[in-house]
């Protein structure tokens, strides 16, 4: 076993000590919440004050506002965009197990911690995301990492501990690609998370580099140095995974959805690539059966695609969506996708049909969301 740092030691000990009298002050609002209340959180990144709409699904499949609960922070605007301000996947997240959900504040630089009861939001803290404007965010077991896009961009690391999250400074991944506020959208890295069984943190670096950046993880963090795959001119943007394991990876500079396997040493191979035949496609998101969805903001469609043991990845065809069409998640039943349309500030619902089929149930306005992302289902 890779034997502990000392820096690593003393910060994760002194975050116990600090969450230890947390947890003896607040035990009983330390537990997740078991209530199943199918939601769906829009992160509307609004730059004047950041805020998490709730929404739970109607009978016939639609949305219905609920709440609404500010962040404590401010929303961002990288150089250039205009229907995803954030250019990133992934700034909402849902810890289901401990009944958090993870907001990035990429105008204040911060993380909003939210415990999820039900439908509701109790906001419980905002920290420093430890770099200048998070955008991507993501977890496993206790632990947490959040993706900061500027300042030459870097991986921060979080201990989490009775439902609140301690910095573990040692755990912070310098990128070095150069990035500042003048980047243009294209140039900021993309997207942060691990792989199924959590050894792997995986980055994705847009046309910042053209890479695909792979930590090893366990319990004592990151590697020091990432394994580095090169994608010349692909600009690798969104991630997830299939139903068998592999990386089905954005490329937008190829307007395509490639899968790839990660070697235990993080080098990736890849075994498939679909063209979408659309415009800036960016986003993906996966259906507990096994279909991926990628989001084109460039033509307002989401593209339906399906994969097979071996990687070979098929497109098996497109459904249109509201203008600007961005993030995306499904429900956690597996029966409805929803997806943000940063144009009009909207978010699309549909229900997942034979074959991964869409058929539209609905369309709501998230108020002051346009050109906001971030959206997550319980």
């Amino acid at each position: 076993m890779k034997p502990i740092s000392k820096a690593a030691a003393v910060t994760i000990a002194a975050a116990a000590a600090v969450a230890s009298s947390v947890l003896l002050a607040s035990a009983a609002n330390a537990q997740p919440w078991r209530g199943q209340v199918p939601t769906v959180f829009v992160q509307t990144d609004n730059t004047a004050g950041n805020t998490i709409v709730a929404y739970t699904r109607t009978a016939s499949g639609g949305l219905q506002q609920v709440g609404s609960y500010p962040t404590g922070g401010n929303g961002g605007a990288t150089n250039g965009s205009v229907v995803d301000h954030l250019s990133s996947e992934g700034s909402l997240a849902y810890d289901r197990r401990a009944g958090l959900l993870y907001a990035v504040n990429a105008g204040s630089n911060t993380i909003t911690v939210f415990r999820v009861r039900g439908d509701r939001l109790i906001r419980s803290q905002v920290i420093s995301s430890g770099g200048q404007f998070p955008v991507s965010i993501t977890f496993h077991g206790n632990q947490v990492f959040v993706l900061n896009a500027w300042g030459g961009a870097s991986v921060a690391g979080f201990f989490r501990i009775a439902g609140y999250l301690v910095p573990v400074p040692s755990w912070t991944r310098d990128l070095d690609l150069g990035t500042s506020p003048s980047t243009v959208f294209t140039g900021t890295p993309g997207q942060i998370g691990f792989t199924p069984g959590g050894s792997q943190l995986v980055v994705t670096t847009k046309n910042a580099a053209n890479t695909v950046d792979v930590f090893a993880d366990g319990p004592f963090g990151p590697s020091a140095q990432p394994t580095v795959t090169s994608l010349p001119g692909a600009i690798p943007f969104g991630f997830t995974f299939d139903a068998y394991g592999h990386l089905a990876l954005v490329e937008t500079g190829a307007g395509a959805v490639a899968t790839f396997a990660i070697a235990p040493d993080g080098a990736l191979t890849q075994l498939g690539s679909a063209a979408t035949g659309q415009a800036a496609t960016c986003w993906i998101t996966a259906a507990p059966e096994g279909t991926l969805y990628a989001s084109n903001a460039g033509s307002g469609t989401e593209s339906i695609l399906a994969t097979t043991p071996d990687g070979a990845i098929t497109q098996l065809g497109t459904t249109p969506t509201d203008a600007g069409t961005t993030d995306a998640v499904v429900s956690s039943d597996g029966h409805y996708l929803y997806v943000q349309a940063g144009g009009p500030g909207k978010v699309d619902a549909y229900r997942i049909g034979p074959g991964g089929s869409l058929t539209e149930t609905g369309s709501v306005t998230v108020p002051g969301a346009v050109g906001g992302e971030g959206i997550a289902a319980s």
